[in-house]
């Protein structure tokens, strides 16, 4: 920190107090970040600079990175090439930079010496909602790998972490809200991966904090800084620090306190209410105050730009006139770019910078450079630069960048400057500049500026490098990789226009199977489908070729969601023995994924979970984390559909994992990712944590993935919560999204059972399957299992009500409803999107569909109805027991009615009172009222205390409990108990809903801490 201020400083006590306690921990080992937010000059850079000394005055290094504002030209990474550059100049941290030698890559881009990208790009980068995603850069560009991205990211940190051993180390970031993408993705990284957590015992401390600033006055609501800071204040070692207007008597100190003359009470009031509790609003209206400060002088001007303007205009021409090249220059600019720039000899420039540094308009910094002291003041400056003024100046910035280094900054001065050839030129050497930092939201800004200027450039001036369709190729690379997934599409179709007829055969494939793996993202799989044949038609298979192979592993996915097994079959198995002749280890894993899903050993089995572990680890070795994603998120969700939901949470731990570590958490698969780990919090009633989490997510998700936040929806839904409905159609605005129609559709279906509805429940579930039919092709979507299911329950009320009135023709048309439905139900389950038996959930739903199937029919004339229902929420009860306690305890409320129905009164309460434990437990507010009614009118006891529900349990369920202690599945407990694992099910269910717990781990510690089970004695050594 460089500047220095006269005056000490008021009215920010409190605020410093709390940075100085954060640094004294952090010297002490205990790491933490402050984020300061506040108005631009409510005072930040002020508090930062004190925090700043008191650290330097503790023996604290402090580094600071300063962000640009260059318009749309961002240049990545630039806090942290500042930072490491006067870490680099130190010779007390030379040991640490030879250990890392990765955050090379960042000083190169600081000195400008070449540095080599070890990143592959041999495929599309596809992904759909379920089972898609092929390779890496869409195209065949050659492109960054993430794993290059990660291994800069973690070297960073291994640096930091190592300087912070040498010395207590104190970071400061300025002006966040111009950062790059690049720099927030590493900040996160940084903040999130290991540098704040505490040191593993016997490891050395990590004697860090960091102080960020942004304003946020500049965070509109799609401000891309804004989803960062949401995810960052969630980190335990994160606090947020704003700073507040100060108060009239605070600015009042403070304009007296910068003046060494008397200012009249007047003058002091008038500067405070216009500076309203902005302290370089007072500070830049009392600097414009005349010389004799008198109060009768004309009015103040009512902007800040003004007031700025008249405070300039009392500099020599001279001054002005460099302090207008320096505002062209941008926030900060080196003294020998200026002095090229403004061509004044050189006592004339010093005196001129003299001047505007003694009138506190540019701060020297101690690396040669000068700075406007505050950005506002930059902003007036150039905006009242005359036209042709602004022109001249950015053209001859970008004279004197030109072979410097500095593409992203030439760029942005030749397309001010008008000198269109030249931006078309430094643009793209800024898009490979931001590709060999692996940034790709900044490539594709760099690249789509090439493809809006190519038409604009002669043809003689144009690079030769590449034409318009690789670069629009490489444009939608770059989108998929930064999660846009549409843009990705519009970019690929402008590709496949710009090609036409004349485009040689194998680029015109590799145009289509882009367009087809990225319209699969988007859902469009008959277009997909229609793509990836013409780019399969455009090849032939021999000669092998790195193209027909990528073009047919984007086929297989495509004819695969179009119904076409047995095509995709033979392409697949065709190019998975071309993948291993040309030994692309990254293809291979993305062809077994599929055949996964097209042999038997499907992705439910040990044996084709072992499959996909092979392709995972295929796709690493290539480093291909697309690929890798892909054949992690089929492990996840294979576990779930099987059932095994702690092995999934394992799959869905180390996949978002590495999408972290890869900057890839807005791509699709992680998306899927996240969907699924918040379905699964739902599914095993960890609601509160399910709903925290949509909550902090919900700004951060790129548009395309408000999915990811569906299962907070169920858990509003079934809370009782206003406004869940309308939540739910919102997901349906836009674009057509699968997974988000298929949220809706489950809230609308569920929403109209639960006000007695069954039309309006019918319709949502025919509309959702509709759609989701549609775009897929399948006609039987697996999710019509539990959308019938949901329907059948007001179906079903419907036709009892009816019945019971006398309505018996009316009951009869709702009875065929019912059947029409679970039919949908039973087809669906026997054989769903795949060709396969649903697994423990689709049954589960297809148990509830026919146990409410049953209530809606007529009673048969043998008598055996009461049995009948009470055998069939039995088995739904049984079925749910694989561990989503909300369905489990909404069947057995049901059960609870048959039973009591059939005068097995005692039984009844049991299931009712474990019914109103789960909801109670979950915050089901309408399923606890609706229990309750239950008990009431059927006058069954009252809710069990938790002892009366600890010593309810039974013989047999003790020798489960017991055997659930040692880890034993329900096979194995049937084994053991000699009972079948279906009984072994229902038991453990109960077990759950007496000891009140979510799941097997929570029943077993309830079991240790209530005495009910002793530890398994240890062998003796």
């Amino acid at each position: 920190m460089a500047q220095t201020f006269g005056t000490p400083l008021i009215g920010r006590a409190g605020e410093l107090t709390r940075l100085t306690d954060v640094l004294a921990r952090a010297r002490t080992g205990t790491p933490r970040s402050v984020l300061v937010s506040g108005d631009a000059g409510v005072g930040k850079t002020r508090l930062l600079t004190e925090a700043a000394a008191h650290a330097a005055r503790t023996e604290m290094t402090v580094l600071t990175g300063h962000c640009v504002d260059l318009g749309d030209v961002g240049l990545p990474y630039l806090p942290f090439t500042e930072i490491l550059g006067t870490l680099a100049a130190d010779d007390r941290f030379a040991a640490a930079f030879a250990a890392h030698p990765a955050v090379d890559r960042l000083l190169g881009a600081r000195t400008g010496t070449p540095r080599t990208d070890t990143g592959t790009g041999t495929g599309p980068d596809t992904g759909t909602r379920t089972d898609t995603g092929t390779g890496t850069d869409s195209g065949g560009t050659p492109g960054t790998d993430p794993g290059t991205r990660l291994r800069l990211f973690e070297g960073v940190a291994a640096l930091l972490a190592a300087v912070a051993e040498i010395t207590p180390l104190l970071l400061v970031l300025e002006d966040l809200h111009w950062a790059d993408q690049s720099s927030r993705d590493l900040l996160r990284f940084l903040l999130s991966r290991g540098l704040l957590q505490p040191a593993a015992p016997g490891a050395p401390a990590h004697r860090l904090a960091v102080f960020a600033s942004y304003r946020a006055d500049d965070l509109h609501r799609r401000h891309p800084l804004r989803p960062l800071l949401a995810e960052l204040v969630r980190l335990p070692s994160v606090d947020r620090l704003e700073l507040r207007p100060m108060a009239d008597a605070e600015v009042a100190r403070l304009v007296r306190a910068l003046r060494a003359e008397v200012l009249s009470d007047t003058t002091v009031r008038r500067i405070v209410e216009r500076a309203e509790g902005n302290a370089f609003y007072a500070e830049e209206l009392l600097a414009a105050l005349p010389g004799d400060v008198d109060p009768s002088a004309p009015a103040m001007p009512s902007g800040l730009a003004d007031v700025l303007l008249i405070r300039i205009e009392q500099l020599s021409d001279t001054a002005q006139q460099v302090l207008r090249t320096a505002a062209v220059a941008g926030r900060r600019v080196e003294h020998g770019l200026l002095h090229d720039a403004v061509q004044l000899p050189q006592d004339t420039l010093e005196s001129a910078l003299r001047e505007a540094v003694g009138r506190q308009l540019l701060v020297p910094g101690e690396d040669g450079t000068y700075s406007f002291r505050h950005a506002l003041t930059r902003e007036a400056v150039y905006a009242d630069l005359l036209p042709g003024e602004r022109v001249r100046l950015h053209r001859t910035f970008a004279g004197l960048l030109t072979g410097r280094a500095r593409s992203a900054e030439r760029a942005h001065h030749s397309r001010e400057s008008h000198d269109l050839a030249d931006a078309l030129t430094a643009s793209l050497e800024a898009a490979d500049h931001a590709q060999l930092l692996g940034a790709p939201a900044e490539e594709l800004r760099h690249l789509e500026a090439v493809l809006e200027l190519w038409s604009a450039v002669d043809p003689g001036a144009r690079p030769r490098t590449a034409g318009p369709v690789t670069l629009t190729l490489r444009a939608s690379a770059a989108a998929a990789r930064a999660g846009d997934a549409h843009r990705a599409v519009a970019l690929t179709r402008a590709a496949l226009a710009r090609a036409g007829s004349d485009a040689d055969s194998e680029l015109a494939a590799r145009v289509r199977y882009t367009l087809a793996g990225h319209l699969m993202r988007v859902d469009s799989t008959k277009a997909a489908y229609t793509y990836s044949s013409e780019a399969l038609a455009m090849i032939p298979a021999e000669p092998a070729s790195h193209t027909w192979v990528w073009a047919a592993a984007t086929h297989v996915m495509a004819a695969r969601y179009m119904g076409h097994d047995e095509d995709a079959h033979r392409v697949a198995r065709q190019a998975l023995r071309t993948a291993e002749e040309l030994r692309l280890p990254d293809a291979q894993a993305d062809l077994i994924i599929s055949l996964v899903g097209l042999d038997g050993g499907n992705r439910r089995t040990p044996r084709g979970r072992e499959r996909l572990r092979r392709a995972r680890d295929l796709a690493r070795e290539a480093g291909n984390v697309s690929v890798e994603m892909r054949a992690l998120f089929n492990l996840a969700i294979g576990c779930y559909e099987s059932g095994t939901l702690d092995e999934c949470l394992t799959w869905l731990s180390e996949g978002l994992e590495r999408a972290d570590r890869s900057g890839l958490l807005s791509s699709p698969y992680a998306l899927e990712l996240r969907y699924l780990q918040s379905l699964i919090l739902y599914t095993l009633g960890r609601w509160d944590e399910c709903a925290r989490a949509a909550a902090s997510d919900a700004e951060r998700l790129p548009p395309a993935g408000g999915f990811a936040v569906g299962p907070a929806l169920y858990v509003a839904l079934a809370r009782g919560e206003d406004g869940t409905v309308e939540r739910a159609r919102a997901l349906l605005d836009g674009p057509f999204d699968w997974m988000a129609s298929l949220v809706a559709g489950i809230v609308l279906t569920d929403a109209a059972a639960l006000r007695g509805d069954p039309e309006g429940a019918v319709a949502a579930l025919r509309e959702s399957l509709a759609g989701l039919s549609d775009v897929t092709g399948s006609e039987r979507p697996d999710i019509g299992v539990r959308l019938a299911a949901l329907a059948l329950s007001p179906v079903a009320d419907t036709a009892v009500r009816l019945r019971s009135a006398g309505d018996a023709s009316g009951a009869l048309r709702w009875a065929a409803t019912a059947t029409e439905l679970v039919e949908l139900a039973r087809t669906t389950a026997a054989k769903g999107e795949d060709g396969t038996r649903q697994g423990p959930e689709g049954l589960a739903w297809l148990a509830r569909a026919e146990a409410e199937w049953s209530r809606a029919c007529p009673p048969p004339a043998d008598g055996t109805a009461e049995e009948r229902a009470v055998a069939a929420w039995e088995r739904t009860v049984s079925a749910f027991g694989y561990g989503d306690p909300y369905e489990l305890a909404r069947s057995r409320r049901r059960f609870a009615e048959a039973l009591l129905t059939a005068g097995r009164r005692e039984e009844a309460a049991d299931q009712a009172r474990a019914a109103r434990d789960a909801a109670d437990r979950l915050g089901a507010v309408p399923l606890r009222e609706e229990v309750d009614a239950l008990i009431r009118r059927g006058r069954l006891t009252g809710p069990a205390s938790a002892a009366d529900r600890v010593a309810a349990l039974t013989a047999r369920e003790s020798d489960v409990l017991r055997l659930l202690a040692r880890g034993r599945t329900n096979r194995q407990i049937g084994e053991e108990l000699f009972i079948s694992g279906k009984t072994a099910s229902v038991h453990v269910s109960n077990i759950l809903a007496k000891l009140g717990a979510a799941g097997r781990t929570e029943a077993v510690a309830i079991a240790y801490r209530e005495g009910l089970i002793e530890p398994e004695p240890t062998a003796s050594a």
